[in-house]
C-alpha cells in the first residue's frame, strides 16, 4: 500500500523518510564503503525499480548487494518471501520491518522500499528514494564501472531537479492521486492535472529524444519506471483511463526506447508489478484477481527515436547483461 492519507479525499504521500546519507566523506556517519550496505527492493515498487536500474547502469553490483523482496506484502512489511527459507541470505531476516526496528525500536512509520541497510549492524540507514539514487551517481563515483554514465550531470543539474520536481508531482505520484480518490470530484481533479501532464510531456518528447540533454539521465529513470506501469496497471487498476500509453505516439516511442535500452527493460518484473497493486490494494480489487492482460509483446517494437540523434549513454557505454541470479525470471517480462 502506498504510505499517505486524505486531505479533504484526495491522496497526499507520506514523504517523511530517514533522510540518512551514504556519502563519500561519511557526514552523516554512514561511509561509502564495499560489501558494507544491502539494497533492498521489490521489482514491483517504482520506487525502488528507479534503485535497480541505476545500480545497473553505473553497474554497482559487486559493491552494493540487492535483496530483492517478493511483489505482495501485508500491514507490517515487505517480505524476503522469494528467498530460501523466506529468509534475505545477507541480512537473515525474514521482513523488511526488522531492519527499520534494529534501529528505531519504536519506529511509527511506513516499512517502504527501496531501503539501504547497513549489513555489520542489520539497522536500516535510508528510505529517501529520490535521495539514493542521486547518491549512488554522485557519491559512489570511485566504485562505478568502466563506461558509466553520468546520470546527474553538473551543468544539467538544476533541470533534472526542476523537472524530476514537476514529474514526481503530476506524474509519479499523479497515477495514485487517481487510484486513491476518495470521491468522484476528487477524482476526476486527479485524472485532469495527470492527463494535462501527460500531454505536456507528450509534446516535449515529440522534439527530442530525452528529458533533458542528449543522453539518459536521472530525470529519464524517474519517469520509465511510472510509464511501464501506465497500461498494464495505472489504466485499468487506478482509472487513468482516458487513453493507453501506447496511445500517445511520443511518449510510447520513448517508452520502448528506454525498456529496449540496456538496464531499463531487463529490470522489469510485469508479473511482480501487476500480483502487487492487484493483491496488495485491496481497497480498490476486493477480489484480489489479476488481469491477464495487457499483451505486452509491442514493448520491443521498433521506436524510431534514434532519428532525433543523442546517445542513451553519452560518453559512456552500455551495462554488461544482468547477473544470473538478477535476471527477471521467464514469462514475468517480455524477451526477443
Amino acid at each position: 500500500m502506498p504510505q499517505g492519507r486524505y486531505v479533504e479525499d484526495e491522496f497526499d504521500r507520506d514523504t517523511d523518510y530517514i533522510e540518512d546519507r551514504i556519502t563519500e566523506d561519511g557526514r552523516d556517519g554512514w561511509p561509502v564503503e564495499p560489501d558494507r550496505y544491502r539494497l533492498v527492493v521489490s521489482r514491483a515498487c517504482p520506487w525502488a525499480n528507479r534503485a535497480i536500474i541505476v545500480r545497473r547502469l553505473l553497474g554497482l553490483e559487486d559493491v552494493l548487494g540487492m535483496g530483492v523482496c517478493g511483489p505482495t506484502h501485508d500491514a507490517r512489511s515487505w517480505t524476503f518471501d522469494l528467498d530460501p527459507d523466506g529468509r534475505d541470505p545477507v541480512l537473515g531476516i525474514e521482513r523488511l520491518q526488522e531492519a527499520f526496528l534494529a534501529r528505531y525500536p519504536d519506529y511509527p512509520k511506513g516499512i517502504t522500499v527501496p531501503a539501504v541497510v547497513d549489513v555489520p549492524t542489520g539497522q536500516v540507514v535510508t528510505n529517501d528514494f529520490p535521495q539514493i539514487t542521486l547518491d549512488l551517481s554522485t557519491q559512489w563515483t570511485k566504485w562505478h564501472r568502466e563506461g558509466a554514465p553520468d546520470l546527474y550531470p553538473d551543468h544539467l543539474r538544476a533541470e533534472i531537479d526542476e523537472i524530476n520536481e514537476w514529474v514526481y508531482t503530476e506524474v509519479n505520484n499523479g497515477v495514485y492521486r487517481c487510484g486513491f480518490a476518495g470521491r468522484q470530484a476528487s477524482y476526476e481533479r486527479a485524472y485532469d492535472r495527470l492527463f494535462a501532464a501527460l500531454d505536456r510531456l507528450e509534446e516535449r518528447l515529440t522534439q527530442r529524444r530525452y528529458l533533458v540533454g542528449e543522453q539518459i539521465t536521472e530525470a529519464d529513470v524517474r519517469l520509465f519506471t511510472t510509464l511501464v506501469r501506465f497500461d498494464p496497471v495505472y489504466h485499468g487498476h487506478f482509472k487513468a483511463n482516458r487513453n493507453k500509453l501506447s496511445e500517445m505516439p511520443a511518449l510510447w516511442g520513448y517508452a520502448r526506447d528506454l525498456f529496449q535500452t540496456p538496464g531499463f527493460g531487463d529490470t522489469i518484473d510485469f508479473a511482480h508489478i501487476k500480483a502487487h497493486y492487484y493483491v496488495v490494494h485491496s481497497d480498490i480489487n476486493p477480489t484480489g484477481v489479476v488481469p491477464k492482460g495487457p499483451d505486452l509483446s509491442g514493448w520491443l517494437t521498433a521506436h524510431g527515436r534514434e532519428q532525433l540523434g543523442g546517445r542513451p549513454f553519452g560518453d559512456g557505454t552500455p551495462p554488461p547483461p544482468p547477473r544470473p541470479e538478477e535476471t527477471v525470471p521467464a514469462g514475468h517480462t517480455v524477451t526477443a
